[in-house]
């Protein structure tokens, strides 16, 4: 067998390997970003697929859109250097960052109100002598 045939993998073990399951495969598929190759009918997975595949996992977990997944795979495809991907990318991390940072100070705003909330309802519960009934923690 030849070194490109001994990179091909099966839909089943490709799945197994990234910790998806097949049906994610045939999804990122049908969505055209991956194009695994076939033989008769069955799918077989090269070392460019699977390569594009842990991108589009890796893009997803960190909260990018499948349009800013497909567009950093079509930049990476289209410049071989990947200096437009590296550009593309940074900015679309530093517009995440921004975003996460501001729901981190919306849910500490948040906490510290529920906190206060908490504490003046207990404070309230124990004026009245019958001791806190709220679990906490």
């Amino acid at each position: 067998m030849t070194d490109e045939g001994a990179e091909l993998q099966g839909i089943q073990e490709v799945a197994e390997r990234l910790g998806i399951t097949p049906r994610t495969l045939r999804f990122y598929e049908d969505r055209g970003l991956i194009e695994p190759s076939r033989i008769g009918t069955t799918r077989v997975y090269r070392r460019r697929e699977i390569a594009r595949m842990q991108l589009i996992l890796r893009g997803k977990r960190l909260g990018f859109s499948l349009k800013d997944i497909e567009e950093f795979l079509d930049l990476y495809d289209a410049d071989p250097q990947h200096l437009e991907q590296m550009r593309a990318l940074a900015g679309r991390c530093r517009e995440r960052i921004d975003e996460l940072e501001q729901q981190r100070q919306a849910l500490d705003t948040t906490l510290a109100e529920l906190t206060k909330i908490e504490a003046e309802a207990l404070d309230r519960v124990n004026a009245h002598g019958d001791g806190p009934r709220a679990a906490r923690g």
